[in-house]
């Protein structure tokens, strides 16, 4: 299991419905896209760390390890506004005003990928996915997330020890060797892909499969207090941002 699904299954707010957590967590995001980066975003982000290690009891070190990745992307894209390709002054210059577009960028970005984060760390897709045809996603589009989403498990965990074997018969002592193991464990694994496969299809197939998956769900309601306090958030949240872009330069 991935760290970050792992730590949605044990969250404060496992059994809360995910569309508490959605107005929650989506909203914030849709904030930091829609609000002025400065000082709309910059709040936002600062308000959605605060709930990620508060009330939703996300440990920093997880909650880091998952937000460093995209927060590099973030800050690759930003970065490119610093710059640009042919003009006058030469082939690679400083951007005009692009400082300010970079840090616009890096705010927005960063804060709508902590909003997304917030609704992940707290929602597992087991608790999801099957709730999405309640809402009119068609059964055969969930039947094949939640397949796959089962599947992704399997292959990673068949991959990592295959590692452990190949790690263990001393296959990566030298870089022919690692490359060798490289191609068998890319091998194996699309071979024992295709095999659960066709032993997935078998046993549902044994047990009168009729082209729905029928899985149990946690029951949980909608909390309106719940849903109200997130609205006032976000509308609190858009009265600052009004406030100060007034105050601050």
């Amino acid at each position: 299991m991935l760290p970050i699904d792992a730590a949605a299954h044990s969250s404060r707010w496992r059994r809360r419905h995910p569309v508490d957590k959605a107005v929650l967590g989506l909203g914030l995001t849709a904030l930091a896209v829609s609000l002025p980066p400065w000082p709309g975003a910059a709040l936002v982000l600062l308000t959605a760390l605060v709930v990620l290690l508060g009330p939703a009891g996300v440990p920093p070190r997880k909650l880091w390890r998952a937000y460093r990745v995209p927060l590099g992307f973030c800050v690759t894209g930003a970065l490119t506004l610093l710059v640009q390709i042919g003009g006058p002054d030469g082939f690679v210059t400083l951007a005009e005003g692009g400082p300010a577009r970079a840090g616009g960028l890096l705010l927005r970005t960063s804060a709508a990928s902590l909003g997304v984060l917030l609704f992940a760390f707290t929602t597992p897709l087991s608790d999801l996915l099957p709730r999405l045809v309640g809402a009119g996603v068609p059964a055969a589009v969930v039947d094949v997330a939640l397949v796959t989403y089962r599947m992704s498990f399997l292959l990673l965990d068949s991959m990592g020890r295959i590692r452990q074997a190949q790690a263990a018969r001393l296959g990566h002592t030298t870089r022919a060797a690692t490359w060798r193991s490289l191609a068998g464990l890319g091998a194996t694994a699309f071979v024992r892909a295709f095999d659960r496969a066709g032993r997935l299809q078998a046993g549902l197939a044994g047990r009168g499969y009729d082209g729905t998956l029928r899985v149990l769900v946690p029951e949980a309601k909608v909390s309106r207090p719940f849903v109200a306090a997130a609205v006032v958030l976000l509308l609190i949240l858009i009265a600052l941002t009004l406030v100060l872009k007034k105050v601050l330069p």
